[in-house]
């Protein structure tokens, strides 16, 4: 049950990593120590720890737990864990069989950095011609989203903190932003900076904290929401220092 206990932590770990809710996670790995011969399970899971008791028919108790530093989104490795852990408790997998799907999962082909520099610049074009900018203004937005995603993922290889990462990545395309009017290029910076706003507002991050509000999860919820509203006031203080610094030139 020990090393049941630890690949059913890994695989509720990697959910969480990538995008669960905590009661999506805490039911799942319920269900998967059940199926897999646990006659209780008490699992307790915030956006930054997992803890997990299991105890089995003659009496004995395993508890682990985790220490949860990563955290983003990925539907299509979330979709494919999700689907192992209905797969063990429907035919109740051995250690064997988990982690070679686990493996697999864990190295399955991730969209390539240059696609998600595309779809970057696709976001930032299009709200921005969405919010009423010029044609000429999108097609800065699309540039300056490329430069977002670089700078994301630099900070993510440095190491920084996302809600700071997001300050700097605020107050950069709007400094890019600022230059292209002073070039003439555009004549205004609004919508190019709102469309580039849209690819780092932490939609998801809310709405999953709002499904832990109202599934009685209210610790990961707080959490959860106060992580998004932090993350907004780090993306409205680095276009206010913009303004403070470059907007009145």
């Amino acid at each position: 049950m020990e090393d049941t206990l630890r690949y059913i932590m890994d695989i509720g770990e990697q959910m969480l990593i990538n995008g669960a809710e905590v009661h999506r996670v805490e039911d799942s790995v319920k269900r998967m120590c059940t199926a897999m011969g646990a006659k209780r399970t008490d699992v307790f899971i915030i956006t930054s720890n997992m803890v997990t008791t299991v105890y089995t028919e003659d009496d004995a108790s395993f508890t682990q737990s985790r220490r949860i530093f990563a955290s983003g989104t990925d539907i299509e490795r979330l979709h494919r864990l999700n689907a192992l852990s209905r797969k063990i408790c429907a035919q109740h997998l051995s250690l064997e069989e988990i982690r070679s799907e686990y493996e697999d999962i864990l190295n399955c082909k991730q969209y390539p950095f240059w696609f998600q520099c595309v779809a970057c610049a696709m976001i930032a074009g299009s709200f921005t011609l969405f919010f009423g900018g010029t044609y000429p203004e999108a097609l800065i937005s699309l540039i300056i989203g490329v430069l977002v995603k670089f700078i994301v993922r630099f900070t993510e290889y440095a190491l920084m903190n996302k809600i700071f990462a997001k300050f700097i990545c605020t107050f950069l395309a709007s400094v890019i932003a600022y230059g292209a009017v002073r070039m003439g290029w555009i004549y205004s910076i609004d919508s190019i900076i709102i469309g580039n706003i849209m690819v780092l507002i932490p939609g998801i991050g809310l709405t999953n904290a709002l499904r832990d509000l109202f599934t009685g999860d209210s610790i990961a919820g707080i959490l959860r929401t106060v992580e998004a509203v932090l993350s907004a006031l780090a993306i409205a203080a680095g276009y206010f220092l913009f303004t403070c610094t470059l907007g009145g030139l």
